[in-house]
């Protein structure tokens, strides 16, 4: 039986193997078919991406610019605000770019390591973002339900500490997962049907299935989803406890005022992070979860600016004194 296997194996087939084993570990790229249509939707898409796009830049910058020269806002919530605003700016950045190039492109190509370099910063500012929620609600939760102890518990070097965790751990996350569906043999074909790098196609993209990197990345991205958000949901459930108890019809509509605008934005992100990845067998259509993933990577940091920051009392004080300012040196 030796003799008749090693007989069969020549050369050529050596030559065979060695070539479809080369195209498995190595494709250099991949196509991404962003969204469908003739030329006239395509435009469409373009115009209506770019100028969200382009609000949310407007939009979060104000907020960071505002957060930087108004002193008045050197508080541990706004300087979280800032922070978040900046975060949404490099957040939706990630993807936004090359999704207007790619609905221009003929090709729609994106390279393997432009995918996963992609797919590294999409989901690790998304994890930061995760952590920032967590600690906003976290400092709501202080000011609120501890409000005596508020200025000796949130102190400055407690705040800058804070942001920085969440900085370095949000980029601290994904390396391993992204790694190991890297090392995945990818031997063709090699089209996503999504415009951006997602954890999904790419899984069903590899050669071989690979059930226990898809069930520790699916793991790790419900711990990253969860935990937070349990952790963000226990902290306004004692933060509505204390509201309920304010004496002050006015201190209470603040406080809800206040706390409202966090959980509408924690209600929006989670919600379409929630559908898109906790459940592996979800069976999304694929038209469905590029509208989930464009609502929570480009309209999400488009609205978070006019939910949390700009309709607060202070930003739009600190808004006016800063635009005149600037008038008057003008």
């Amino acid at each position: 039986m030796l003799i008749i296997i090693h007989s069969l194996v020549t050369p050529a087939s050596l030559t065979a193997l060695e070539s479809q084993n080369t195209t498995m570990r190595f494709v250099s790229e991949f196509v991404l078919l962003g969204f469908p249509g003739q030329k006239e939707m395509q435009n469409f898409f373009f115009s209506f991406i770019l100028v969200i796009y382009l609000l949310t830049l407007l939009g979060n910058g104000i907020i960071v610019c505002i957060v930087k020269w108004d002193k008045q806002l050197h508080t541990p919530m706004y300087i979280f605000l800032g922070n978040f605003a900046f975060l949404e700016i490099w957040y939706t950045s990630s993807t936004v770019p090359n999704m207007l190039v790619n609905i221009l492109s003929e090709t729609k190509t994106i390279s393997f390591t432009g995918c996963f370099l992609q797919f590294y910063f999409f989901f690790s500012l998304g994890t930061t973002e995760c952590f920032f929620l967590s600690v906003m609600a976290y400092d709501r939760y202080l000011a609120i339900c501890r409000p005596l102890h508020y200025p000796s518990i949130m102190t400055g070097k407690l705040c800058v500490a804070l942001v920085c965790v969440c900085w370095v751990s949000g980029f601290l996350c994904y390396p391993v997962p992204i790694v190991l569906i890297s090392q995945l043999p990818f031997c063709g074909p090699n089209i996503i049907d999504h415009f951006v790098c997602d954890p999904g196609p790419l899984f069903a993209l590899a050669c071989i299935p690979a059930p226990s990197t898809e069930l520790l990345c699916y793991t790790f991205n419900s711990l990253i989803i969860f935990g937070p958000f349990l952790f963000i949901l226990g902290s306004y459930t004692l933060v509505l406890r204390a509201v309920l108890r304010v004496p002050s019809g006015a201190g209470r509509t603040k406080a809800f005022s206040t706390c409202g605008s966090h959980l509408m934005v924690v209600s929006l992100f989670y919600g379409t992070l929630m559908v898109m990845y906790v459940s592996p067998t979800s069976g999304n259509p694929t038209g469905m979860q590029k509208i989930i993933t464009l609502v929570y990577s480009a309209v999400t940091p488009l609205l978070n600016p006019l939910i949390y920051s700009l309709r607060n009392k202070d930003m739009k004080d600190a808004l006016k004194k800063v635009l005149g300012l600037r008038s008057n040196q003008n």
